[in-house]
């Protein structure tokens, strides 16, 4: 059988074979579909962070293209432009605009914001305008890494701090102290549980006796005749309070002898003569007593 291609030749065709299926394929994956027509558009952003090649485009939450490409505008430096291409049937309206969103697992993303009051369209291949829209990356990167960074120190001395009272000998002092104190709770615990087992009952019955013998000793009371017993006692006051004011009045002798001040005086004198008299007798005997020899 004559031969048509050489082995060179049949190589040759398969690794372009196998670079055309390379490429299809990393197009297919990558979303883009080069068999299927599409509309062009160019999109202007100041800042595509996250966004790249293969990154799809959402009209609604429904996708719609994918960028194709991404450059920077050398001329007008701060300005990037990224290639879309949009299904063959999506036509967009004058003055919608692009919207760049991040997440945090699924990467950057575009979403058309369609303008539903005009009826005019953007020409293939026109320039659209891009907003970057603040999402949870952003808010991220831009107020609680700083605030981070700015509470990472406090916090660093605030771990120190801790490490320095954790190792204090007073905290290990301190804890040695409770541990001792919780020992000797639990063991005037064990000796509260032994009285309360032990002696309790005990106090309890005498506490019983001590209420029925005072239950004994009330009703005692109730059967005296305390209005008697008042009575006495209000006719022995009145017999005191008479005789008390006999003694303060004059007329009787016991109140002379208590009132009056000459029966006093009296009585002083001859308690002073007599005390003269027995100290005379004492001094000059032989004034009173005379003997007689025969």
């Amino acid at each position: 059988m004559k031969k048509y291609f050489s082995r060179e030749v049949i190589i040759g065709i398969i690794a372009l074979i196998s670079l055309a299926i390379l490429y299809f394929g990393i197009n297919y994956l990558k979303g883009v579909n080069l068999f299927k027509p599409t509309n062009h558009y160019f999109v202007k952003f100041n800042d595509v962070t996250d966004l790249q090649k293969a990154s799809p485009v959402y009209i609604n939450g429904f996708k719609i293209g994918v960028v194709t490409d991404i450059e920077y505008d050398f001329s007008r430096p701060g300005n990037i432009v990224a290639l879309i291409s949009l299904d063959k049937s999506m036509r967009v309206r004058s003055g919608s605009y692009v919207e760049l969103t991040s997440s945090l697992t699924a990467g950057a993303s575009l979403h058309i914001m369609l303008n539903d009051y005009v009826t005019t369209y953007y020409q293939i291949g026109d320039t659209l305008e891009g907003r970057a829209r603040v999402g949870p990356m952003d808010v991220l990167s831009r107020t609680i890494v700083p605030q981070m960074a700015d509470i990472m120190p406090k916090i660093d001395s605030i771990l120190t701090g801790l490490n320095e009272i954790i190792n204090h000998p007073a905290l290990k002092q301190s804890l040695v102290t409770i541990e001792r104190t919780t020992a000797s709770l639990q063991a005037s615990t064990v000796n509260l549980n032994r009285m309360l087992n032990g002696d309790m009952p005990v106090i309890l019955n005498n506490f019983r006796t001590v209420s029925s013998d005072f239950t004994e000793v009330s009703s005692g009371l109730k059967s005296l005749d305390l209005t008697t017993t008042y009575n006495s006692i209000n006719a022995t006051l009145g017999n005191i309070e008479n005789m008390t004011n006999q003694l303060n009045s004059k007329d009787n002798s016991l109140g002379l002898l208590l009132k009056d001040r000459t029966l006093y005086d009296n009585l002083n004198t001859t308690t002073e003569n007599a005390s003269n008299l027995l100290l005379d007798f004492k001094q000059n005997p032989k004034r009173y007593v005379h003997f007689s020899v025969f």
